[in-house]
């Protein structure tokens, strides 16, 4: 079956004919993308909870939380984070380490830290209130030029693109650009063009149509689904047949491997855990102990200097960041008499309710009773 064939029964109404010899330019073709977008977006929107309720405070945090996170992923935590600070003086006062917890699991953890740096500015500053600015919503920590569009657009109705990867691709595809999308500059072009186009009136729609095609239509892996399209008729990429080499991007760099032998240690009922350093990857996160390259029984007992351990084997653990792997083998280590290092020795309970540990070590977490 021909993935990029229209289904043109089910969408003649949202598509827009090119008279032959009369093609589009590039600002042509945006701006006839309003209607057919408008009009998919009404039947076609899935009802999210930020949708559903879209004050400044909610969009501000489901953007944040949907980077890098699948939005079915997203949405217990989104409904928790809301029921545990359900405004912005509530997140300026959360603890740290409270903030971490909630956002457990999610990654990319100063992304949390900067809402709290963010909320404590809005406290001081704007009353605990999200400013109805573009220009202003990008000063806050952690809100660039896509979450300020996202804000500004959804939650105050202001008339600004909102440009993320989703949308990249559409427009990459729609105008058959072959410029790379991870180049900032590309990034910044498309803004602009975007907002020259956009209806003053339905930015909201404009806005969240563009990313839902993206993110369901002009999917980010895989074919597109061109046949289910109300863009199909004016994308270059389909007609030409060019969807599989647009958009282009720069291929990323061979990740880092690093090896890691990571301890469940216990003692008299406890497990052992410690703050990482403040800067580097995982900043101010607590751990499980773990040492460099993959250890034996005796290398781990020399490095924790005691003399006796009752050591198990666990199993062998892959985590993947943006730039780096981490190939851990695991151990849990049964310490006799003294305890090892300087260690937080904390329950099974405190682990799972207190201390944020970091989804790298979720295969040995989830051993802990």
């Amino acid at each position: 079956m021909d993935m990029c064939k229209v289904n043109q029964p089910l969408y003649d109404k949202l598509q827009i004919l090119e008279s032959k010899g009369k093609e589009m330019d590039t600002m042509g073709r945006l701006k006839a993308m309003e209607g057919p977008l408008l009009f998919w977006y009404r039947e076609h929107a899935r009802s999210l909870p930020w949708r559903e309720e879209p004050l400044p405070y909610r969009v501000w945090i489901s953007e944040i939380m949907l980077q890098q996170t699948r939005v079915e992923a997203v949405k217990p935590y989104f409904e928790r984070f809301m029921k545990s600070l359900p405004d912005i003086k509530a997140l300026a006062e959360v603890t740290e380490d409270r903030l971490l917890k909630l956002w457990e699991g999610l990654g990319y953890y100063s992304r949390a830290k900067n809402l709290k740096k963010a909320a404590e500015i809005l406290v001081s500053r704007y009353d605990g209130e999200l400013p109805a600015s573009y220009e202003e919503l990008k000063t806050l920590p952690g809100i660039g030029s896509y979450t300020a569009g996202a804000i500004a657009s959804i939650a105050f109705g202001i008339p600004v693109p909102a440009v993320d990867g989703n949308v990249l691709r559409v427009i990459s595809r729609v105008t058959e650009s072959h410029e790379d999308i991870l180049k900032q500059s590309v990034k910044r072009e498309m803004e602009e063009r975007l907002k020259t186009v956009m209806p003053k009136e339905a930015a909201s729609s404009y806005n969240q149509g563009l990313i839902e095609v993206g993110a369901l239509v002009c999917v980010p892996n895989g074919a597109p689904l061109c046949g289910q399209c109300p863009l199909a008729s004016l994308c270059l990429a389909r007609i030409k047949g060019l969807t599989d080499v647009i958009p282009v991007r720069t291929p990323k760099k061979a990740r880092r491997i690093e090896d890691k032998t990571v301890l469940v240690l216990c003692h008299e009922g406890r497990v052992a855990i410690r703050k990482r350093d403040d800067k580097g990857l995982l900043p101010s996160l607590y751990e499980l102990p773990n040492l460099e390259g993959h250890l034996n029984e005796e290398e781990i007992l020399f490095s924790l200097d005691v003399d006796k351990a009752d050591v198990f084997p666990l199993p062998s653990s892959k985590h993947v960041f943006s730039h780096v792997e981490w190939h851990m083998a695991g151990f849990c280590v049964e310490l006799q008499g003294k305890t090892a290092g300087e260690f937080l020795w904390v329950t099974a309970k405190e682990i799972r309710q207190t201390y944020s540990l970091p989804g790298a070590f979720k295969a040995y977490t989830k051993l802990i009773r």
